[in-house]
């Protein structure tokens, strides 16, 4: 009863269904008003208006059905990884280099020489072709290699590792300025062995990165708080070992892969198991195996793997296989992925992972064994595995290691251990389980397997599979050539039978049908002939009992499913604006919470069953954490649910459907799902995958499986990579299978949930047999039905042919039939218009059944192709509305609405269909009782049915007016160049034809503009025909060719609405003054800018909000400037610079909001205040002044001085301005076919064959008469009116080009050598010989003036190319603007206004046009009253009056009278005057994304610039703004070492044994380590003291805005040109101790970051390791602030145990001089002349003088080289011994020769 009391109240609540949906809304509010007394009615929560349960007709109306394989098929990817610098890295004075390695790929950053921090700013990029799945697996390891050289391979300092899959779960794709924690794979007790600064980017096809904008490096010293960890990791992570035990494995597949093994079998009779498995686990970029069990299918393993990694790991999967040990090459048998989120919780209640012990299934390629196998990747794990392949029992569990315990073994190595055996209930107890299944119906098979018989075979596992299966349990003990599972199960036999009788015993397995020869439908497909009689098969099969695991997952997917389909309502409320989507989406929730809470009492039972693990019980109270929690979260949000915050609601359920889809997935398999094949001749053919739990039966209705004994239709596939592409989309099969399974005890109910009215047949005959299962049923029942399908139109197609059309027609199959709609030539929008009656169609089962559930229709659309058959073109599948005999044909049900269906054509969609579809029930009197088909009566179209008159739309007339613009960019057809093409406009079959272009090349416009017709169109808008346009050339000889078209498919933006009376205060006369000058004591978020100047004022900007509507104020006079500023010092870069870092601070405060509004969100604050708004400019009211609010973040109070900036576009400029079609649109024309891609979208960058510029009109007629008041300037115009002419035009374009970031790297080196190259018409500007060398990030600043003549230059496309030394410049990548909607756009897109006035300075006016001159002319333009300037800096426009300053300062200092300031005033706000108003585009940079045709799709680096546009006929502009890259500015930075002191000891004396030290200093600017100065050597310093007088020089260029050091310099002795470094300043000095003899020794260093550097201690007593180490409590200063800076400063090594030390202090002066002051005061190096400082007073060591040299050698001797000496000395004897021996010996010979 439940069900169709829901669906009245739905229905009641449709009002009329769609006749509702064209009352406009404001109508339905006031209906709703008088109804609620005046209430809102969202405000009315009665349970009559929340419509809970949901609607059946409209369920599954449209089913969702994939055809296509997603997974497994390789797709683009590319990686992108920038190194920044390396910080805190453990050693001593190393030379590190970084190691980016992705899989098999590595890539070096260049070596940094004696630094532990290096910075190295270096970009790598890697591309990838591969599937999704193994990208996202791959592992991304940056490593620190220590002096790495072309003989050695370096040591490593410490390494990170994170999955590609991690990176690309980020928000945006990636991380950005992270710090990755490197730690010491073979030391984990070390901890930290430093940081590694960097950006980590993935992109895939079609994914967009915002990057943040590259401003400048202010560095985020912060690095715990920026660690490169994703959201809700720990920053202190720890070592774990995970203990991954394998314990034994079942069922392998045969495989005789070594054809000698057949040759043994043969000659010896030898019959062993040809498999020789291991198991190999790959986590985190480790791989362990265990040992090979020799010829074993049922190998017992007990071992267990221990890898050693961080916990969390950075890696989500865990990739398990068992593997085919052989001589030759080792296979896959089958692959199983452990993800590690399934497995662990990380909340306050979590867990850590664990897993089983529990068999794992695992599927993959048919188990037939064949030489080559064709699906071996599927045992791989890549794609869907089309068969059982093995199960495997593991488990997996983590332990967090202490790493300070002793006892900790220090390495990460995978070690393989034996683990004691397991006990056989373990894994819970065996029962005996029955599979049942009945096809119904099997059709559309196709043609190509069409003649053969066919049969389908079912296998759960192994059983039922023909090849291993086990079918019949023979009573032999020992294995029956079977599953593993037997020896257990012939312990069980004896309890499983006195439930079931006697006779089971001999139960055969029947699992395949018997074959039969199909039938033919039509020209396309196969039936296979069941009618009456319905074959089944059975299968019984041994399992362990863990059917709690299914039931509870069971019980989640019903809750998501429920979520899922109710949500899809709402979306469909929403899209055809039906009314009250709050309603029904507050339904949605309540059924949630119930379900929530009715799992709660559900989930909980059967806590005792054996073989629970402890993941079981943690999984268990998890999930019921949060279903409560998800409960909860659904009530609160239900009593917010609101008419406008719907949408926002949505999103949120949304998130909630995803958790419950992950909670859903269950990690630990039990029963294996359940495969269906089709076999034609011995042969798989196709196949479906049935997920156990689907089918799986219980007593509690709620965890039974939603496809349990219910009827459903599955599609069978081709298995593996056919099913990939053209060949994967069509139907292989469609059956209707009835499938059920449960415990074998349980299976008196099999049969309950099939449709009524059969038979069984038996397959014996006896006594036994009543309780045996059947093999076939026939029906003795049967419905008849008439189907009548309404196909009126589609929309979008598939372009087919060649010439970007087809000849589309439609093929409806319902059961065994079929029919097809009439062809449409050339069209991708066909209006069918046809009733389709499919009479007597046979249907069994019962007759409620088929009303709630009826079969689904599939709908395919072809290509009518003159030669050959027809081509597929999509599919959609539908289900019909029912009227069963009994019941009244009329509202709500009937007549059917008509729908919108998604076509398909693989998993693209490809267009739509508007169909409607009824079923209706043939009754006892026969078809007299079906309603009559009234169609309308004019139309005769023979034997063809139009659609019926209750169903086809209401129709009015419209008439459609059409600006024709002109054509653009049009290509070659059929080789020709088009000459004299044409535009045919057609909608609905009526249509108009523009005027002829004589001649393209000349003047590609239309003669005449604007030309209208009149046509019936539906009234509902949403059911509009598209509106097609076609281009066709016309040759000589009355020929025409078509060139390219396009459909418009929705003409809703183009229909024209009266202007509302009340939105418009323009005719009412009152006047509103606009004040845009904020009052002083409201301050706005201010933001602080470095300067390039010498002085250190800083600026203060003036936040601009986000739609870059800049509210400034003239500086007042009363403010007291302490510094006098310079403005000389400004240029366009200070002002480029301050307006990026407006940017970031929008963005930062922007995302602040966001983070913000979701917290409030989550504290259930009602949503009313969820957005927060940048503040309001608009006029508020009327009631004058419009306040600023004040913005978060306020800055403190600082000396300020307002900087002027402009907008910076994080993106193109029209993005933001709805691409300038404000009332030019661009259609782009296709022609060709479509391509097959995954991505169509890509492939239509190829079909553009050229554009059509112009625009549409439509409304209904006869027309109102303010309609007519509007047409009334120019009735040939239309409601085209003060549209500019199209005749050509003459414009100087001067193309600003800033600078381009992340290029993708050309060259074998990681790098590139850019230089832009510009393209307009006929102007190619190639900026060859200005390339800059090995630059990704390059600063062009460079600007290029064409001229230009529109219409037919009208595509500005401005490359960045790079450049080679020989052989051909490679194109990085390319952006197109189109200049002419930028020219002709309301918006005034051609030059953009300045934020204020200016004669002189860096921010002088550039347009030609005054503001005064631009504001009259626009008002003279907008038929406006004004501008009327009046005293006191006023000006009125319209109805508007702005205010604002009227002096203005030129380049002497005096102030002269203007109204410019005004002027500007007004136009900065044009967007507040009445009617004309829109936003005029501000002075902007734009960043546009380069991409190359060669990678579709992904980035290849942004470029930032802006176009100015001067029509030739209004004044010449001024020069060019000078954009040109700052020039560094020469420094010289002189640092005199005075003294140091407590220096550390490292030499003993020889005599006396005390300690000491012979100390110099060394030290170096960053980045020039070649130029290394040291002092002279203070010998024997006993106390660490030495004093040196010594003076280092080094000159340096600096970029003052970007606070870094510029060197040039050739990476190589081979290359060729000089390469520009941009380095932070930085200035090391270290201390040594000089050995005469040997290597110095290293005693410690300090890096002064000169920008920010703790002031030096005034004493060496007040100079501590603090100074450096806690650095935020120690007053920071910059030389080039200070000049001049003397104290001391510590000296720092690290220990052992890697603590930073100090090791001594030095006592130094900086001082900093530009390179002119330098020149005027020279100084020499050391103590040399000029002004040269005077000797050190160093204590006296002449007395040592004569022991001096004997000293050091008696050390050398005795104490360093003892052994050595030794070892020499002894070498020495025995060289001489022989030496004597060699040199006696003939003489000693001759004596004894001689016998003397």
């Amino acid at each position: 009863m439940k069900k169709s009391r829901g669906h009245k109240s739905d229905h009641g609540k449709g009002g009329g269904g769609d006749e509702a949906a064209i009352l406009e809304t404001e109508d339905l509010d006031f209906t709703g008003g008088m109804r609620g007394g005046g209430l809102d009615p969202d405000t009315i929560s009665l349970a009559s208006v929340t419509a809970v349960t949901t609607n059946v007709s409209n369920k599954r109306s449209k089913p969702d059905i994939k055809m296509e394989p997603s997974a497994g098929r390789p797709v683009d990817y590319q990686v992108s990884v920038t190194i920044v610098e390396a910080r805190q890295l453990v050693g001593l004075n190393m030379d590190p280099v970084v190691c980016v390695e992705i899989g098999d790929d590595k890539k070096y950053t260049q070596m940094k020489e004696s630094t532990n921090c290096p910075y190295y700013n270096e970009y790598f990029v890697f591309d990838f072709h591969v599937p999704s799945d193994v990208m996202f697996d791959k592992i991304l390891k940056l490593s620190v290699i220590h002096s790495k050289n072309l003989l050695r391979s370096g040591t490593l300092v410490g390494s990170f590792k994170l999955d590609i899959g991690t990176v690309y779960s980020q928000p945006e794709h990636q991380f950005f300025h992270k710090w990755a924690l490197l730690s010491d794979p073979d030391d984990i007790t070390a901890g930290c062995k430093g940081y590694i600064k960097c950006d980590i980017a993935v992109v895939g096809k079609g994914d967009n990165i915002k990057t943040p904008h590259k401003a400048t490096e202010t560095d985020e010293d912060d690095i715990e708080g920026n660690l490169l960890l994703p959201e809700g990791v720990p920053a202190e992570r720890q070592w774990a070992r995970y203990y991954v035990k394998i314990y034994r494995a079942e069922g392998l597949p045969k495989m005789n892969t070594s054809i000698m093994a057949n040759v043994k079998k043969a000659f010896i009779g030898e019959n062993k198991d040809l498999v020789d498995p291991y198991v190999q686990i790959l986590f985190a970029g480790q791989r362990g195996k265990t040992s090979i069990q020799k010829s074993s299918y049922e190998p017992i393993w007990n071992e267990q793997i221990v890898f050693t990694e961080m916990f969390p790991p950075l890696c989500k999967r865990m990739k398990v296989q068992i593997r085919d040990s052989d001589k030759v090459n080792d296979v896959a048998l089958g692959t199983h992925f452990i993800d590690l989120r399934k497995i662990a919780n990380d909340g306050d209640k979590g867990f850590l992972p664990t897993l089983g012990p529990a068999w794992v299934n695992m599927y993959g390629s048919t188990r037939s064994y064949t030489i080559m196998d064709e699906h071996q990747d599927l045992n791989e794990g890549l794609g869907e595995g089309v068969s059982f392949r093995a199960r495997l029992l593991v488990s997996l569990c983590v332990e967090i290691l202490d790493t300070s315990s002793p006892e900790v073994m220090s390495s990460t190595e995978v070690k393989v251990e034996g683990v004691p055996k397991i006990s056989e209930s373990a894994t819970g107890k065996v029962e005996e389980f029955f599979l049942f299944g009945a096809f119904l119906e099997a059709t559309m098979i196709d043609r190509k397997i069409g003649d053969k018989p066919i049969c389908f075979e079912v296998t759960i596992g192994n059983y039922g599979s023909e090849i291993d299966g086990v079918t019949k349990l023979k009573s032999s003990s020992g294995k029956s050539g079977g599953d593993g599972d037997e020896e257990e199960t012939e312990l069980i036999h004896g309890s499983s039978d006195e439930e079931e009788g006697d006779d089971d015993n001999d139960l055969v397995s029947v699992s395949t049908t018997p074959p039969m020869k199909p039938v033919i439908t039509d020209r396309n497909y196969f039936h296979l002939p069941y009618f009456e009689r319905k074959p089944c098969i059975y299968i019984k099969s041994w399992w362990q009992d863990q059917r709690r695991r299914l039931y509870n997952a069971n019980l989640i997917d019903n809750i998501a499913d429920k979520l899922e389909e109710g949500l899809n309502d709402v979306q469909e409320v929403i899209k055809t604006e039906k009314t009250y989507p709050e309603r029904r989406l507050r339904g949605v929730l309540e059924d949630l919470s119930n379900g929530c809470s009715q799992f709660l009492t559900l989930a909980n039972k059967d806590q005792n069953q054996t073989g629970r693990t402890k993941l079981d019980k943690e999984r268990l109270k998890s999930c019921m954490r949060e279903l409560e929690n998800l409960g909860q979260q659904a009530k609160t949000i239900r009593t917010q649910v609101k008419k406008n915050t719907v949408r926002d609601k949505i999103k949120l359920v949304q998130n909630f459907l995803h958790k419950l889809r992950f909670l859903a997935d269950e990690p630990q398999h039990s029963i294996p799902d359940v495969y269906i094949w089709m076999m034609s001749n011995n042969k798989r053919i196709a196949y479906a995958r049935v997920p156990s739990k689907g089918i799986l039966y219980s007593g509690v209705d709620e965890e039974t499986g939603k496809d349990c004994g219910k009827v459903k239709t599955i599609f069978l596939k081709l298995p593996g990579k056919k099913g990939f592409g053209a060949a994967g989309w069509t139907v292989q099969a469609k059956t209707e299978i009835y499938l059920w399974l449960g415990l074998n005890r349980q299976r008196k109910d099999f049969l309950s949930g099939l449709p009524n009215g059969f038979e069984e047949n038996k397959m014996l005959k006896g006594p036994g047999s009543q309780s045996a299962p059947p093999i076939s049923l026939t029906y003795m029942m049967k419905q008849i039905f008439q189907l009548r399908v309404h196909m009126y139109q589609a929309r979008s197609l598939f372009a087919a042919d060649s010439s970007g059309l087809s000849d589309p027609f439609a093929r409806v199959f319902f059961s065994t039939h079929s029919q097809v709609t009439e062809v449409l030539n050339e069209t991708l929008c066909p209006t069918w218009d046809q009733l389709m009656v499919f009479d007597n169609v046979e249907l069994f089962g019962e007759v409620g059944e088929l009303r709630d559930d009826p079969p689904i229709i599939v709908i395919e659309i072809y290509d009518q192709d003159t030669v050959g058959k027809a081509e597929f073109m999509g599919r959609t599948f539908a289900k019909p509305i029912t009227k069963m005999a009994d019941e009244h044909y009329g509202p709500p049900r009937f007549p059917p609405q008509l729908e919108y269906y998604q076509i398909y054509r693989g998993n693209c969609t490809a267009g739509e269909m508007l169909a409607a579809f009824e079923l209706l029930q043939i009754g006892p009197h026969g078809k007299a009782d079906l309603p009559p088909i009234d169609g309308p009566t004019d139309m005769d179209r023979g034997p063809i049915l139009p659609v019926p008159l209750g169903i086809r739309p209401v129709l009015s007339k419209y008439r459609i007016e059409v600006l024709f613009w002109g054509l653009r960019d049009l290509k070659r057809v059929n080789l020709a160049a088009v000459d004299r093409p044409r535009v045919d406009i057609e909608c609905a079959g009526k249509g108009v034809q523009s005027s002829l272009i004589q001649n393209y090349k000349k003047n590609p416009n239309f003669g005449t503009l604007v030309k209208m017709f009149e046509v019936d169109l539906p009234e509902n808008e949403l059911l509009h025909p598209p509106l097609n346009i076609r281009v066709v050339d016309c040759r000589a000889f009355g020929r025409y060719t078509l060139v390219g078209n396009h459909a418009v498919t929705t003409l809703r933006k183009f229909i024209y609405r009266a202007a509302d009376k009340q939105a418009n205060n323009w005719n009412t006369q009152e006047e509103i003054i606009v004040n845009y000058e904020p009052e002083p004591s409201i301050k706005k978020m201010e933001t602080m800018v470095k300067l390039d100047s010498g002085s250190d004022a800083v600026v203060k900007i003036e936040e601009d909000d986000k739609g870059g509507k800049k509210k400034k104020r003239k500086k007042g006079g009363d403010e007291v400037e302490e510094e006098e500023f310079d403005e000389s010092m400004l240029d366009w870069w200070s002002k480029y610079f301050a307006s990026i870092e407006t940017l970031m601070e929008i963005l930062k405060a922007q995302e602040a909001a966001m983070a913000d509004a979701e917290e409030k969100e989550d504290q259930d604050i009602s949503a009313e205040g969820g957005e927060i708004k940048p503040d309001d400019s608009p006029v508020k009211g009327k009631k004058g002044k419009g306040k600023d609010k004040r913005r978060p973040g306020d800055m403190p109070e600082k000396k300020k001085h307002k900087l002027n900036e402009l907008q910076v576009y994080p993106k193109e400029l029209e993005k933001e301005f709805d691409n300038f079609e404000d009332w030019l649109h661009t259609f782009n024309l296709f022609r060709g076919k479509a391509g097959d891609d995954d991505d169509q979208n890509m492939a239509d960058e190829d079909r553009i064959i050229g554009k059509f510029k112009g625009s549409l009109c439509m409304y209904k007629v006869p027309v109102s008469d303010e309609m007519q008041r509007e047409m009334g300037f120019d009735s040939n115009m239309g409601m085209f009116q003060n549209i500019p002419t199209n005749d050509p035009i003459n414009v100087v374009v001067r193309v600003y080009i800033i600078r381009a970031t992340d290029l993708h790297p050309a060259d074998i080196n990681g790098k590139a050598d850019p230089y832009i190259a510009i393209k307009l018409g006929k102007s190619d500007i190639k900026d060859k010989e200005n390339y800059l060398s090995k630059q990704l990030n390059p600063i062009f600043g460079k600007s290029f003036d064409i001229e230009a003549t529109f219409p037919m230059d009208s595509t500005l496309t401005v490359s960045v190319y790079d450049w080679d030394l020989v052989g051909t410049d490679d194109l990085i990548g390319e952006t197109k603007l189109d200049l002419e909607n930028r020219y002709y756009s309301k918006h005034r897109a051609i030059c953009g206004l300045p934020s204020k006035y200016a004669v002189h300075g860096y921010n002088v006016w550039r347009d030609p046009l005054k503001p005064t001159q631009i504001l009259a002319k626009l008002c003279k333009e907008g038929k406006l009253d004004g501008p009327h300037y009046g005293p006191g800096g006023r000006v009125k426009v319209a109805n508007r009056i702005f205010m604002g300053p009227t002096e203005i300062e030129d380049e002497n200092g005096l102030k002269k009278q203007t109204d410019e300031h005004l002027a500007l005033t007004a136009l900065k706000h044009w967007e507040d005057i009445p009617r004309v108003g829109c936003k005029l585009i501000p002075e902007h940079v734009e960043t546009r994304p380069l991409l190359n045709p060669d990678k579709p799709g992904i980035e290849q680096g942004r470029i930032e610039m802006w176009v100015d546009m001067f029509p030739k006929d209004m004044p010449a502009p001024g020069p060019a703004i000078d954009i040109a890259p700052r020039k560094p500015k020469k420094f010289e930075l002189r640092v005199i070492i005075w003294n140091t002191d407590e220096v550390i000891l490292e030499d003993d004396d020889i005599f006396t044994g005390e300690k000491s030290s012979d100390i110099f200093v060394r030290g170096w600017l960053k980045g020039q380590q070649e130029d290394k100065q040291d002092t002279d050597v203070h010998y024997h310093s006993l106390t660490g003291e030495g004093l040196f007088n010594w003076r280092f020089i080094y000159p340096f260029d600096y970029l003052q805005a970007e606070e870094k050091i510029v060197i040039s310099k050739k990476e190589s002795m081979f290359a060729w040109d000089e390469t520009e470094y941009k380095i932070p300043a930085r200035l090391n000095l270290q201390v040594w101790d000089a050995d005469h003899f040997s290597a110095d020794d290293f005693l410690g260093a300090i890096e002064l970051d000169l920008n920010r550097f703790p002031r030096g201690a005034k004493t060496a007593k007040q100079c501590s390791i603090n100074m450096v180490l806690n650095e935020q409590d120690i007053p920071m200063v910059s030389i080039f602030k200070q000049r001049r800076i003397k104290g001391w400063w510590p000296f720092l090594a690290r220990d052992e145990n890697d603590e930073f030390e100090l090791t001594g202090k030095v006592e130094a002066e900086l001082q900093l001089m530009t390179a002119e002051e330098a020149e005027k005061n020279p100084v020499g190096e050391g103590r040399n002349e000029p002004e040269p400082l005077e000797k050190p007073n160093r204590p006296d060591t002449a007395f040592l003088w004569f022991l001096m040299p004997f000293k050091a050698i008696k050390n050398l001797i005795c104490n360093q080289y003892f052994w050595l000496t030794v070892k020499l000395v002894v070498a020495l004897l025995l060289v001489l011994v022989l030496g004597l021996f060699i040199y006696s010996m003939p003489g000693y010979m001759v004596k004894k020769l001689m016998g003397a």
